[in-house]
C-alpha cells in the first residue's frame, strides 16, 4: 500500500489521525514527564512545569481524544458528512502549534503561547454548535456547551502562567478535570448500557439485566455539574466534598444497575466498565480530600490516569474496529493494553496515597501508562492507517 493511500485513509474521518496523535502523544509526554521530574532533564515549558505537564494531560491529550470520538460519533447522530481532507487536516495542525506553543514556552511571549494554544477547542465548538444546529439535534448541544467552558478553563490556566499566579491556575486544572469527569459522566451514560444491551443479546445474555434509572442520572449529572462552582469556594471545602460524595454515590449506582459482570467475557466491554468505576472512586476520593483524610493529587491521579486514560484506551480500542468495518474482537495481545492502564492508575493512585515508595510508584505507573499507549500504536496504527477492511469509504 502506497503512502499516498495511508495519508487518504488517515484523512477521511477524524478518529483516524486524532486517536493515532492521541496514542503518540501519552508515550511523549508521559516520557518527557519522567526524564524531568526524576532525570532533571530541563523542560522549554516556562515556569511552573507541574501545571504544564497537567496542562498537556488534560488541554492536549485528553481533547485530542475528544476530537476524535466527538467529531466522528456526530456523524453518526446527525448523518452530517465527517469532516475530512484539507479541513481535518487544517483542525490537526491547530492542534500540532498548540502543542508546539506549550513545548517551547520559554521561547516566546506567554501571551503568544496563549493565543496558540487556545485556538483549538473554540474551534473545535463552533464546528460541532454549526453541524448540530445544521441538523437540529438539540440533545447534544450540552458537549459542545462543554467545550466551550474547557475554553475558558483553558484561558485560567494561561492567564495563570502569564501573571505567575497559582489561584488562576488551580482554578482552571480544577474546572477542567470536573468538565472532563462531566463530559465522561455523559457519554459513558450513553454508550456504555448500550453496547453491553447490544452484547449480551447478541450472545445469549440476558439483555434486561441492564437497568438505568432517570432520577439517578439527573442526580449524578447535577452533581457533577455543581462541583464546578463548588471548587471556586476553597474556603468552604465541605462543599466540594458532599457534592462529590453525592455525585459519587449517583454514579456507583448507574454503573451498578449496567450490570458489567454480564460481559465479563468481552474486553472491548469490561474496559469501559472500569474506566466508570474509576470515576466513581476519584468523585469518592474528592470528597475524602475535601475533609483533608487524602491528599488532593490522590483523586485527580485517580480521575485523569484511572479514569481518562482506561475511558479513552477503551473507547479507541472500540471506535476504530467498528468505524474501520472490522469485527468487534479484541486483537491479539491488545488486552495488555488494559492490564498496562490499569496498573499504571493502580501505581499512581496508591503512591498519591502514600501506600508506595514514590519513586518507585512513579516509575510503575510511567511504565505502565507509556506500554498502554505505545501498544495502542503498535497493533492499531494498521488499523487506523488503511482504507477499511470492508471497502466502504471513512
Amino acid at each position: 500500500m502506497t503512502t499516498t493511500s495511508h495519508v487518504v485513509a488517515l484523512l477521511a474521518f477524524p478518529f483516524r489521525p486524532f486517536f493515532l496523535l492521541t496514542g503518540i502523544y501519552g508515550v511523549v509526554t508521559v516520557a518527557a514527564w519522567m526524564s524531568h521530574l526524576l532525570g532533571g532533564i530541563p523542560l522549554p515549558v516556562g515556569w511552573s512545569s507541574m501545571h504544564w505537564h497537567s496542562h498537556e494531560m488534560l488541554f492536549g491529550l485528553a481533547t485530542a481524544a475528544i476530537a476524535g470520538f466527538l467529531l466522528t460519533a456526530m456523524c453518526n447522530w446527525t448523518g452530517a458528512q465527517p469532516l475530512k481532507n484539507w479541513g481535518l487536516l487544517g483542525l490537526i495542525g491547530v492542534w500540532i502549534a498548540g502543542r508546539v506553543a506549550m513545548w517551547t514556552a520559554s521561547w516566546w511571549p506567554l501571551g503568544v503561547v496563549a493565543v496558540v494554544d487556545l485556538l483549538f477547542l473554540p474551534l473545535m465548538a463552533v464546528y460541532v454548535l454549526r453541524v448540530l444546529l445544521q441538523h437540529g439535534n438539540k440533545r447534544n448541544l450540552v458537549l459542545a456547551g462543554i467545550l466551550i467552558l474547557l475554553s475558558l478553563a483553558n484561558l485560567m490556566m494561561h492567564l495563570g502562567f502569564i501573571r505567575h499566579d497559582m489561584v488562576w491556575l488551580n482554578f482552571g486544572q480544577l474546572a477542567a478535570f470536573n468538565l472532563i469527569a462531566i463530559m465522561m459522566i455523559i457519554i459513558g451514560g450513553r454508550i456504555i448500557p448500550l453496547f453491553t444491551v447490544n452484547w449480551l443479546r447478541n450472545h445469549g445474555g440476558r439483555p434486561e439485566a441492564v437497568k438505568t434509572f432517570g432520577a439517578v442520572d439527573r442526580v449524578a449529572m447535577i452533581a457533577a455539574v455543581l462541583l464546578i462552582p463548588a471548587d471556586f469556594f476553597p474556603t468552604i471545602p465541605w462543599l466540594a466534598g458532599v457534592t462529590a460524595l453525592v455525585a459519587a454515590a449517583a454514579v456507583l449506582v448507574r454503573l451498578a444497575g449496567w450490570s458489567g459482570w454480564q460481559a465479563r467475557r468481552e474486553p472491548l466491554l469490561w474496559i469501559l466498565h472500569l474506566g466508570y468505576a474509576w470515576i466513581v472512586l476519584a468523585l469518592l476520593l474528592k470528597s475524602a480530600a475535601a475533609f483533608n483524610l487524602v491528599t488532593a493529587t490522590a483523586w485527580q491521579h485517580a480521575l485523569g490516569v484511572g479514569g481518562m486514560g482506561t475511558l479513552i484506551l477503551g473507547i479507541m480500542t472500540r471506535v476504530a474496529l467498528g468505524h474501520t468495518g472490522r469485527p468487534l474482537a479484541l486483537p491479539a495481545f491488545a488486552t495488555i493494553i488494559y492490564i498496562s492502564i490499569t496498573a499504571a492508575a493502580i501505581a499512581r493512585v496508591t503512591t498519591a496515597l502514600q501506600f508506595v515508595d514514590y519513586r518507585l510508584g512513579l516509575i510503575l505507573a510511567a511504565t505502565g501508562w507509556a506500554m498502554a499507549f505505545g501498544i495502542f500504536i503498535v497493533i492499531y496504527w494498521p488499523i487506523l492507517s488503511r482504507p477499511r477492511a470492508d471497502g466502504r469509504p471513512g
